[in-house]
């Protein structure tokens, strides 16, 4: 069974495909950060790291290579972290692109925009990918920016178009044009959506640009939900300070979520 079979309570993303270390000088750019960082959440508390990539000039690429390395050395350098690696086109790859630079690797799980993947229509190649994965236990977040993507999904999962089972589901909040972030209150929005689609019961996370992540995850806490931390989405702590780092914005939202409890 996958280590993300279930989503676990804090995942950290601690790049993401647009900042660079001219944003803030901890993220991490070269595999070798990468790994160093995970690291440091582990130890924070974060159960699994949502990777990215770059080429050799810092550049978000899909890369199967690159992807196989970093699973090869989070394996050995931090074994007991659960790694799920994304397929975020940042409009720059095609789905059978996307498809393509996860389709050789054995990751815990994938992140996989719906409407990036139905880009170009329903196709039954996008079909067989998600049976694919299935069949090879290897777990799909759904990523959701708004409710009507939540719809969609909801539409797709009735008619038996993805395969049955309890959907991994990430709500996005807020995007980098909107610093000042989404309020927290949009999270009910995509529940009722998928909700009044069949969907009761989901294994979902919140992430949350700009500056209202905390308080955006704190509701997804007090909601039943899980939480997405890191610079990917946001560099700031709750009191609008810059975090010195990954692993400090990990400790802050483990500490949130015990106090939640």
């Amino acid at each position: 069974m996958s280590r993300l079979s279930v989503l676990p309570p804090v995942m950290v993303a601690p790049n993401g495909a647009r900042l660079t270390r001219a944003d803030h000088p901890a993220i991490p750019v070269t595999i070798a950060e990468t790994v160093a960082t995970a690291a440091a959440c582990f130890a924070a508390g974060a159960g699994a790291i949502h990777a990215h990539v770059r080429d050799a000039d810092g550049v978000h690429v899909l890369d199967p290579g690159l992807y196989a390395e970093l699973l090869a050395e989070m394996a050995r350098a931090v074994p007991d972290m659960a790694v799920q690696v994304t397929t975020e086109s940042q409009g720059r790859y095609s789905p059978e692109e996307m498809r393509a630079a996860v389709q050789g690797l054995q990751p815990d799980g994938i992140s996989v925009a719906v409407r990036e993947m139905l880009a170009e229509g329903e196709t039954l190649a996008a079909q067989r990918f998600y049976g694919d994965m299935a069949d090879r236990d290897i777990p799909v977040q759904h990523i959701l920016f708004d409710t009507t993507d939540a719809g969609r999904l909801a539409d797709l999962i009735r008619s038996g178009w993805l395969p049955p089972g309890r959907p991994q589901v990430l709500f996005v909040l807020g995007r980098y044009a909107v610093p000042e972030g989404v309020p927290p209150q949009t999270i009910p929005a995509f529940l009722d959506t998928l909700a009044r689609g069949g969907v009761t019961e989901a294994d979902w996370a919140v992430c949350a640009f700009g500056t209202r992540e905390t308080d955006a995850l704190a509701e997804a806490f007090r909601l039943g939900g899980k939480a997405r931390v890191g610079f990917e989405n946001s560099l700031l702590r709750a009191d609008g300070s810059v975090a010195r780092d990954n692993a400090q914005r990990v400790a802050d939202i483990v500490a949130l979520m015990r106090a939640e409890a």
